[in-house]
């Protein structure tokens, strides 16, 4: 990406990812890379002059792809959560689901018993009952 941008192939670098807000929200980010564009801060600046040490452009040269990196990385990190936290919500509500399903077949099952131990003494009490008379 980085060669491509110097040489021009491209003009801009892009990432897209989810940012992991909490386990139930994720949210979509474009985030560009390149150019780099420095964060808003809501400091003052100042504008003082610094000696660097190697040079800006060294400093740049090196800094700027692991800038890159930990970006990239960063989005891997904040998508990697977002599926797990969508995973375990899923996952949540399934066994609730579940949960209410075992108790809803429980109870169907335990009324067909019931009639069916009903309907057996019924015939049982009519069948005595007609012995006898």
């Amino acid at each position: 990406m980085i060669e491509d941008f110097k040489a021009g192939k491209v003009d801009r670098v892009f990432v897209v990812y989810n940012e992991f807000k909490n386990a139930g929200t994720n949210v979509v980010r474009i985030r560009q890379l390149l150019p780099v564009i420095p964060e808003k801060s809501d400091k003052p600046t100042e504008t003082a002059d610094f000696v660097y040490e190697p040079s800006q452009q060294e400093l740049l040269t090196r800094l700027v792809p692991l800038y890159v990196q930990n970006q990239l990385y960063r989005g891997s990190l904040e998508s990697i959560a977002g599926f797990f936290g969508a995973q375990m919500m899923a996952m949540e509500s399934a066994t609730k689901n579940a949960g209410e399903m075992i108790k809803r077949y429980t109870l169907q099952y335990n009324r067909a018993r019931q009639a069916a131990i009903t309907k057996e003494l019924l015939e049982i009490i009519g069948g005595a009952e007609a012995l006898k008379g």
